[in-house]
């Protein structure tokens, strides 16, 4: 595979790297190969190729050139030597947990987590004779006292869905690698590699629901995994080919690849909206508190601009009056759209205690940050003027006099 552009920079390889028209008859756009199957010159190559002796392409479960090419270029563009393309996010997440934990192993895990990675972990990985432990990432001390003989993983998101906790991953890697047979992956899907690479500060695996700001259209489903070559092809071989079989398409492949091309353009234009409509949050007397990494008021300010190049596209907030003034913003809005997901050109807001959190019971909820009044935004790519005029419209039908005392983001963040 063509790799000229290795020393570019972001861009250059979102849109080069691993590709040669030459190559192709002077194809600018990359070919989709839709074939299931590939044909072998000799009997005994075949045999090579199962046998993991040989690099060819035999059947898309395991590989295809359109998929080893969107595998190239994402595992260059988060400093990573190798990566595995999923279906979908769980897939990606699910394989990489089934491929490296087996029965009697303990995986320690942040606080708070996406909806349906708590429900693998709770009702299927801690079904099966591997320990669960949430513990709180942000205090090093209790991890270190967590740690334990039979810890084989540290997985968490950074920042966290939906309440944007930070997790300082060079700490945390540091304390891990203190003990072999650790492995720690990290969630990248709020961040992309273009505003943080877990990889360079320590972390072991990447995983991403590429599904959100990667494709960034909201027209695929998608995860990717990224890692050393030996992990990589262990979670190929066991995980993707036959423990989950989620196989991304050649088409999807296709589409990613498209969305990558604009990703540093798209995220730029994120965290600026994303800014502008966190500090009018913040200053409207409706709002009982907001969490966004790039608010001075964000109690991780500090290890936000150290970590991340921008503070990303995500708000949190809670209207004064809880959930039922949450849901009065929701039903308000006009130009944001009442919908699951991220990362898409269209502004999103959902309510994660009701809808993508609604996994954990009101108790865990409590127990690992997310409010029951949290609303979650997910800043598009519309005119800033416009975003902050449909939220200031909403805002002024939740406006009344305050049903408790002032907060910060803080409390949701303990």
């Amino acid at each position: 595979m063509n790799n000229k552009h290795s020393a570019s920079g972001f861009s250059t390889r979102a849109i080069h790297h691993g590709y040669d028209p030459k190559d192709h008859h002077g194809a600018l756009v990359p070919p989709i190969y839709l074939s299931a199957t590939f044909a072998f010159p000799t009997a005994e190559y075949g045999a090579a190729c199962f046998a993991g002796e040989a690099s060819g392409h035999f059947y898309t479960r395991i590989s295809n050139p359109t998929l080893a090419l969107l595998e190239s270029r994402m595992a260059s563009l988060e400093n990573g030597e190798a990566a595995v393309a999923f279906s979908s996010g769980m897939g990606a997440i699910a394989a990489t947990f089934w491929t490296l934990l087996r029965p009697g192993d303990e995986i320690i895990v942040s606080q708070t987590l996406y909806g349906c990675t708590f429900a693998l972990l709770h009702h299927g990985i801690g079904e099966f004779g591997i320990q669960v432990r949430h513990v709180d990432l942000t205090d090093l001390a209790a991890l270190q006292a967590a740690l334990s003989p039979a810890t084989r993983m540290i997985y968490c998101e950074t920042p966290a869905n939906p309440n944007l906790r930070l997790i300082d991953i060079a700490a945390v890697a540091e304390l891990a690698h203190r003990q072999p047979n650790i492995t720690l992956v990290v969630d990248n899907t709020y961040c992309t590699p273009y505003l943080q690479r877990p990889l360079e500060l320590g972390a072991d695996v990447v995983v991403h629901s590429a599904t959100k700001y990667l494709s960034g259209h909201g027209d695929i489903t998608a995860g990717i995994a990224v890692s050393s070559h030996a992990l990589a092809q262990r979670i190929r071989l066991q995980g993707l080919k036959d423990l989950t079989g989620a196989v991304m398409s050649p088409q999807d492949a296709s589409l990613l690849m498209r969305g990558l091309k604009t990703l540093a353009l798209r995220m730029d234009r994120h965290c600026s909206s994303a800014q502008a409509v966190a500090e009018a949050l913040q200053a409207h007397p409706a709002v009982q508190w907001v969490t966004y990494p790039g608010l001075r008021s964000f109690p991780q300010y500090e290890l936000a601009n150290r970590q991340m190049k921008l503070p990303g596209g995500m708000i949190a907030f809670e209207l004064k009056g809880g959930i039922e003034m949450g849901r009065r913003f929701m039903n308000a809005l006009r130009l944001f759209t009442r919908a699951v997901s991220l990362g898409d050109a269209e502004s999103l807001a959902q309510h994660p205690a009701s809808m993508t959190h609604s996994t954990y019971t009101p108790e865990e909820r409590a127990q690992h940050g997310i409010s029951e009044g949290l609303v979650r935004l997910s800043v598009g790519l519309e005119d800033v003027a416009d975003l902050l005029a449909d939220v200031h419209q909403a805002l002024a039908k939740c406006s009344r006099p305050s049903v408790r005392p002032a907060a910060t983001a803080a409390h949701v963040l303990r």
